[in-house]
């Protein structure tokens, strides 16, 4: 497992093999979430976290609305698809 030094400032040295694996580049804005033994270290969210019905409006969809029933017989396809790709 890597180790890294804090500095006088406070400051962390990720390892590059971490950043890589994590596509972190300078610059990169990282949230920094207080744990019970410790601190985890996660890229910030470009964009403030919303939710299906703050956003749902604004996707374009030109054609005959899909009934309950089209919805549930998709939801039903995609379950088996997703099974059959489980093996």
């Amino acid at each position: 497992m890597p180790t890294t030094n804090l500095s006088s400032k406070g400051q962390v040295i990720i390892p590059k093999p971490l950043r890589s694996l994590h596509n972190w580049r300078p610059g990169q804005k990282l949230q920094v979430i207080d744990m019970e033994d410790g601190i985890m270290l996660k890229a910030a969210q470009p964009f403030a976290e919303t939710i299906l019905e703050q956003v749902a409006a604004c996707l374009p969809y030109h054609g005959k609305a899909k009934t309950l029933a089209e919805m549930d017989e998709a939801i039903r396809e995609g379950v088996e698809e997703a099974n059959r790709d489980r093996g």
